[in-house]
């Protein structure tokens, strides 16, 4: 049964916002639902066979509450809402219209663009430890440092550490030119990046000279208790159980860690455990510890990205069925 729809945009700017540049995302939306989409002004007229029709006249409304709370529709955006409708969950986006979390240095307001983003989010501020497990693209590394930034700000900590396991190609650090920072900056480049957009290279340079930053292989937490810090250890599935261990036991009062890694990006030699997978087995159900399990639907990369990730995904479940020591 055909049917045609119109989805009232009340004003020229949502309007535009929802079509997308050269009417960009009317073009994904048709694809998705394969409906045609026209407009008249703010209305937007779809027409198509009814489930189609019922199915992008939700996407679209869900876009327009994006576009009407100040949020931005590129393509990411879009595809995430074409794939909640699809898998009946748009109701859960309205929990995205919620203020932003923090404001770069250059004004751009930090919203979670994605379920798992927003679960992140709160888990950090309601929580002492936090596990952010899940593939590259899904913004674990980057949210991590805007709520280390914003805890500084809102003195809520002292200092903010950032700390990643050197795994390296055939090398070993201590053979590598330069000082200490030299030689572990290449290891730390996504951290520093954040901390670039969120404090601004100047802020940043002057929080790490006065010391309120401080960046340290993980081997350099040995021995130390971490007081009223945020302490983020970066690309976690690297470390061995006794490193993991050790880094987590350096928690100190008044103080937060986030661990980030992907456990399908495993790079320990063979036999070598990984600390990450055994700590989410042996951490689990203790209160003020969460974990956070993103998905490819929260890939915020370009749309390849979460492609790729999925493909591997069908890979690993039908070749590891029978297990894998570094894979749960």
């Amino acid at each position: 049964m055909k049917l045609q729809k119109e989805l009232d945009l009340t004003a020229q700017e949502y309007a535009s916002a929802v079509f997308g540049n050269l009417d960009g995302n009317i073009r994904m939306i048709e694809k998705a639902f394969l409906v045609e989409v026209t407009g008249r002004g703010s209305t937007a007229i779809i027409s198509g066979d009814e489930p189609n029709v019922l199915g992008a006249f939700r996407a679209m409304s869900e876009m327009f509450g994006i576009a009407r709370s100040g949020g931005a529709l590129d393509e990411q955006t879009v595809r995430y809402c074409i794939n909640m409708v699809k898998s009946g969950e748009e109701n859960a986006l309205r929990e995205l219209d919620a203020g932003s979390v923090f404001i770069t240095s250059k004004g751009k307001p930090i919203k979670p663009r994605t379920l798992g983003q927003k679960k992140y989010i709160s888990a950090i501020e309601n929580n002492f430890v936090v596990f952010g497990i899940g593939p590259a693209g899904t913004g674990k590394t980057y949210l991590s440092v805007v709520m280390a930034v914003r805890a500084l700000k809102e003195h809520e900590v002292s200092r903010i550490i950032l700390t990643r396991p050197a795994v390296e190609a055939g090398e070993k650090l201590g053979f590598l030119p330069g000082d200490l920072q030299t030689k572990i900056d290449p290891y730390l480049r996504p951290l520093y990046d954040a901390l670039f957009d969120t404090l601004g290279q100047e802020g940043f340079q002057r929080q790490m000279e006065k010391g309120v930053i401080e960046v340290a292989p993980l081997a350099y937490m040995r021995g130390r208790t971490l007081d009223n810090a945020f302490v983020i250890l970066d690309e976690a599935q690297n470390t061995t159980p006794e490193q993991m261990k050790m880094f987590l036991t350096r928690l100190g009062s008044g103080s937060k860690m986030v661990v980030n890694g992907d456990v399908t990006q495993i790079d320990l030699p063979d036999g070598k455990r990984s600390g990450l997978v055994d700590a989410i087995k042996i951490l689990k159900n203790i209160e003020g510890i969460e974990q956070v399990r993103f998905t490819e639907k929260d890939v915020v990369r370009f749309r390849l990205v979460a492609e790729i990730v999925k493909a591997y995904e069908r890979s690993s479940s039908r070749n590891t069925k029978g297990g894998n020591k570094n894979v749960q």
